[in-house]
């Protein structure tokens, strides 16, 4: 697809005046209720939705099919990184009037780490062609770690600071606890951090992680960097609605790490099929409508079966769950 500069412009300048909008909305702190966040995350699906079928009407089907398809995937993958927010958010006990501005934050700052991914990535695709090779080989070999991890049946129950962040934290130091909104105090005549800051570079670096597998799964279904650009910023852009959404819904989504592997080792097996067309072999390549629709059927399948799996799950958890016996009673 085709994209001038202007376009480029224009786009950048709508995402950044939907953001200032969410930002403008969500500037008081408060406690989320599920309609509300119910309601924001219909919004940026159905802004998402037409502008997937904007790319229809004025590019191409093959433009508006590698969009959706991007962004279903990134959806996806977005909904596991849930998993590890929340971790985030308990370990440093974040109050819950103050996570929609730590989640805002996070994903402003996912965005831009993200932009410079898909530029680095979109520069060196161009060039080296080989590099679909390590892309595939990457999201293979990260669909069978997640399929590892699993079949373990361990639930992380902790969230653990990387070197960096407690370097920061040593450096600057950080606020015995939260001030409001703000991010950094005096304490005894020196500037320190608050703990929101603290959380928010947490939930930005963590992000870093997540783009490791998102960024290449996505080129698998399109080297268009602006597709890819616009499909990341729709899927992070109504993630903060969907923590409040679904938070409590993800505990019963036990098969999504199962799902999310099919996902990444199909979109892996994809790119090493385009590296071996791109080197001349003549193999079968997966079009985005076939991509499209396994990624939804994983989905739906996925969805359906972890919760039958819960519900089965929950039922047996109150079989097992003694009664009081009548007897046992004392009257007085």
């Amino acid at each position: 697809m085709d994209v001038s500069m202007t376009l480029w412009v224009v786009t950048i300048l709508g995402l950044s005046a939907l953001i200032a909008i969410d930002f403008f909305i969500g500037r008081k702190p408060h406690d989320v209720s599920v309609k509300e966040a119910g309601i924001w995350t219909v919004v940026w699906i159905v802004l998402a939705v037409l502008f997937g079928l904007g790319l229809l009407v004025f590019g191409n089907s093959q433009a508006s099919g590698e969009f959706f398809a991007g962004f279903i995937t990134e959806k996806s993958l977005s909904v596991d990184n849930l998993f590890v927010f929340i971790l985030i958010m308990a370990k440093f006990a974040v109050p819950t009037q103050l996570q929609q501005r730590v989640l805002l934050v996070g994903v402003l700052i996912a965005l831009v780490l993200r932009a410079i991914f898909i530029a680095a990535g979109a520069a060196i695709i161009s060039n080296f062609s080989w590099v679909f090779y390590l892309f595939g080989a990457f999201l293979i070999y990260t669909a069978w770690k997640l399929i590892k991890e699993a079949m373990t049946d361990e639930d992380e129950e902790d969230w653990d600071e990387n070197r960096l962040l407690k370097s920061i934290e040593k450096k600057f130091g950080v606020a015995d606890r939260y001030h409001g909104t703000k991010l950094f105090v005096l304490q005894h005549g020196k500037k320190v951090m608050t703990p929101l800051l603290v959380v928010m570079l947490a939930i930005g670096m963590t992000d870093v992680l997540f783009a490791m597998d998102s960024i290449p799964a996505i080129f698998g279904l399109t080297q268009d960097p602006y597709i890819v650009f616009t499909a990341n910023a729709f899927a992070l852009m109504g993630l903060r609605q969907l923590y409040f959404l679904i938070g409590g819904l993800l505990k019963k989504l036990v098969h999504l790490s199962y799902g999310l592997s099919a996902i990444l080792g199909f979109i892996g097996v994809k790119l090493v099929l385009h590296a071996l067309h791109e080197s001349g072999v003549h193999v079968p390549e997966i079009s985005i409508p076939v991509s499209l629709a396994v990624i939804c059927g994983v989905l739906v399948v996925t969805t359906i079966t972890s919760l039958i799996a819960s519900k089965k799950q929950a039922r047996n958890e109150a079989d097992e769950t003694p009664e009081s016996d009548p007897k046992d009673s004392i009257e007085v």
